[in-house]
């Protein structure tokens, strides 16, 4: 595999297939004892904890303006 000058790879379709890889999937580099790496799907590692603020983010559904936000956590 040739690395672009943007340090991407093309997986070929057989890799994909067998790790179960699609579009969006994420991927972890783990590095080896003998220092080489291997790829495996992130899902399949232990997940790292979570911010509590990234699994809010883009969950707000109240279509408020910001000023109008204020005015309610000011009258409270």
């Amino acid at each position: 595999m040739r690395l672009t000058i943007k340090g991407q790879v093309t997986v070929p379709r057989d890799v994909r297939e067998a790790l179960g890889l699609g579009p969006g999937s994420e991927v972890a580099f783990i590095r080896q004892d003998d220092g080489s790496y291997r790829i495996v799907k992130q899902s399949d590692e232990p997940a790292a904890p979570r911010s509590p603020f990234r699994a809010a983010r883009g969950a707000a559904t109240v279509r408020m303006r910001t000023d109008e936000i204020m005015a309610l956590t000011r009258d409270a």
